[in-house]
């Protein structure tokens, strides 16, 4: 058995977790987020925790066991809390503003970069070097950062470019460090 399928999953005061077929529905204060999950595991809902059950020690119902349960404990939290990626930008003339339902990155290109914010994601640039990324799907915002990031990764000689906060760039010595 997964040790992260058998831990129960506390559900906040208005809160609701609806699971139908291979559909999980979970609204909240955030708003509602749909998931589709595996089929054959239980679910047993009581007094505010929601266990997710392997009905038989088969490979692949023990193999969805924990993954079932993560997703849902993630729809959860991202109702009640959401899910936010901190962006920052390091460079000479690197910018990002938020105009509407666009992200405009200025990067040292010959034009600037123009990213449609999907729906459901919010973008906030709270000064022009750092991009914050939040939304109730983990995977979504998670994916919003990772394109973002690529318009211009962190090169390793001056570390110039986009970045989470706190990632460590491994930086290489120039040329003439070899001398």
């Amino acid at each position: 058995m997964s040790r992260i399928g058998k831990a129960p999953i506390t559900i906040p005061a208005g809160v609701t977790v609806k699971i139908d077929g291979n559909n999980s529905v979970v609204k909240g204060p955030k708003g509602e987020h749909t998931q589709h999950i595996p089929l054959g595991l239980e679910f047993e809902e009581k007094d505010g925790v929601l266990t997710v059950m392997c009905p038989d020690n088969s490979k692949p119902a023990l193999a969805k066991h924990g993954l079932v349960r993560a997703l849902i404990a993630n729809q959860v939290t991202g109702v009640t809390e959401g899910f936010m990626k901190k962006l920052e930008i390091h460079g000479v003339g690197y910018r990002a503003v938020v105009k509407g339902k666009i992200l405009d990155l200025q990067l040292q290109f010959s034009h600037p970069l123009e990213y449609s914010i999907p729906e459901g994601i919010a973008i906030e640039c709270p000064d022009v070097t750092h991009i914050n990324v939040s939304g109730i799907d983990k995977q979504q915002v998670g994916q919003v950062a990772a394109e973002i990031r690529a318009f211009r990764k962190p090169e390793p000689y001056k570390g110039k470019g986009i970045r989470y906060v706190g990632e460590n760039i491994i930086r290489k010595a120039g040329k003439a460090a070899g001398k």
